[in-house]
């Protein structure tokens, strides 16, 4: 019999992406591959002062939470901007509705975890700057477009 695969939340080493530019240097552990999972991501991140995972967005088909571990979070989401605190989680739905940015506006270090349910080919959308990103499934990088680049369905093919 398999050892169980698991992670510790509070131990776990994150990264950072040193391709990240200034505002969304954060480092994370990518950890659902490595407990098994094959249908929900599950990530820790550990947010310095002032910085941001990710510009605000909303994804197309999936569903992420929040689970604040340790610190404050600052999420921006339609409505406006809210502090979530340790121990609260919140739930981003798919579409509009689950538009989201986790920033800490804090001097303090903020740990949270992102679960995520995981579609064959993920989409999202940056409203901010307009754009869309398709991110095919188990791929480190996807591929983001100007929304306003779009062409007509018959476009090239007839």
């Amino acid at each position: 019999m398999a050892p169980l695969r698991r992670l510790n939340l509070e131990s776990a080493q994150t990264e950072p992406d040193p391709t990240d530019p200034p505002g969304y240097r954060s480092s994370m552990n990518r950890f659902g591959p490595s407990i098994g999972a094959k249908r929900l991501g599950g990530s820790v991140y550990d947010i310095p002062p002032w910085q941001s995972i990710c510009p605000y967005h909303y994804e197309w088909g999936d569903e992420e939470w929040l689970v604040v571990l340790d610190g404050t979070a600052t999420v921006r989401h339609p409505d406006g901007e809210e502090d979530v605190a340790r121990g609260d989680v919140a739930c981003f739905p798919p579409g509009p509705d689950g538009a989201h940015k986790v920033t800490n506006k804090t001097d303090e270090p903020l740990r949270v975890l992102m679960v995520s349910t995981l579609d064959e080919v993920g989409v999202a959308v940056y409203p901010d700057s307009d754009k869309v990103g398709v991110y095919p499934a188990g791929a480190t990088e996807g591929q983001l477009f100007r929304q306003g680049t779009a062409v007509d369905y018959w476009d090239g093919e007839a």
